[in-house]
């Protein structure tokens, strides 16, 4: 007679693939709106005057939580053998990826969620997709499908439109004979960190394990945010930090975002096609400006549904185009690390 562990593993084996992802995407989708939501909590549950659950201590903190958890899930990668198999040009490309993709983008981005609505958020990160495709035409020399280009075009206008149609708010900045808002510039920056980490990833990491690449990534990205705030805000900026009511819900923010949430995604994507996971992980950004409308009662504007609109359609026409690129993808090989980058960063942010 099986025991339950192997009873429970033969009920796993026989889920879909398409059942994971989906199961992800509301976790994914949900993590700006809910980073919003626990600062808010800690603003009515001062310590010493302080909100325990500031964006840099959810940052810090999250980032130490799920860190603990990558070395827990990939330990048997991070042995000396492996390592050494790295070359010199690779640690430097894991460190240039972990100070954009694991310090700068995070820190912009949370700083963004502070200034300017999830929903300005969501909808602006999508400029990541389409940067992504520019560069990898400029650096990589990748050639595209004309729906692949049309796609990145209309998000891309999507984009502008989201943020040229927004009520004058206060702390404008004038950007090239515009005045963008604070926390939209924000979230530009982070996108743009974001895409030129993935140019990194695809050029100089495809040989590095996943496992390897995403601890470094929060490892070091931890360091370099931690040094960068205390540079800039000072050590008081983190007197709360070791309050356990700021660990209890960091905890449970790590659990759900890094251990399930990343969890299922990579038991979904590693038995799904690669169509299957880029069009079901389409699907993030809208789960986001939803769960933001139900966890803050965030109602988008008029500029966030003609942007938002003209995203999702720019989004479905890429949609078109990666369908018929993942054919040829499979035909040559391409490596997990490449192709997981390259569709989650059209999911948008995803938490820590």
């Amino acid at each position: 007679m099986s025991s339950l562990p192997q009873r429970l593993t033969k009920l796993t084996s026989r889920i879909p693939g398409h059942i994971y992802l989906w199961l992800a995407i509301p976790i994914f989708g949900s993590s700006s709106a809910v980073t919003r939501k626990i600062t808010e909590i800690g603003a009515q549950n001062l310590v010493d005057g302080h909100n325990p659950i500031s964006y840099c201590n959810v940052l810090f903190v999250g980032n130490l939580c799920a860190l603990f958890v990558l070395i827990a899930i990939h330990g048997k990668q991070l042995n000396r053998n492996t390592l050494q198999q790295i070359s010199g040009r690779e640690w430097i490309g894991l460190v240039v990826v972990a100070i954009l993709a694991g310090a700068l983008a995070p820190g912009l981005i949370f700083q963004a969620l502070s200034l300017t609505p999830v929903t300005n958020v969501l909808l602006l990160g999508r400029l990541e997709p389409p940067l992504t495709l520019a560069l990898s035409i400029w650096v990589l020399h990748d050639r595209l499908n004309r729906w692949e280009v049309l796609g990145s075009i209309v998000a891309f206008t999507g984009v502008v439109l989201t943020i040229v149609l927004q009520p004058t708010v206060s702390k404008m900045i004038p950007v090239a004979g515009f005045q963008v808002g604070r926390g939209e510039l924000m979230t530009v920056l982070g996108a743009i960190c974001l895409s030129i980490a993935t140019i990194v990833v695809k050029k100089y990491l495809t040989n590095v394990p996943l496992g390897i690449n995403n601890t470094v990534r929060t490892g070091v990205g931890t360091i370099v945010y931690l040094c960068l705030a205390l540079w800039m805000y000072g050590y008081k900026h983190f007197m709360d930090v070791v309050s356990p009511f700021l660990w209890q819900w960091m905890l449970v923010y790590s659990t759900v975002i890094v251990v399930i949430g990343q969890s299922l995604w990579n038991k979904g994507f590693r038995i799904s096609s690669i169509a299957t996971a880029s069009l079901i992980g389409s699907f993030a950004p809208i789960v986001g400006i939803l769960a933001a409308y139900l966890i803050l009662g965030e109602v988008p504007t008029q500029a966030q549904y003609v942007g938002g609109v003209v995203i999702l359609v720019g989004l479905f026409l890429g949609q078109l185009g990666i369908k018929a690129r993942t054919d040829r993808l499979n035909s040559i090989g391409i490596s997990s690390m490449e192709t997981e980058q390259e569709i989650e960063g059209k999911m948008g942010f995803k938490g820590i």
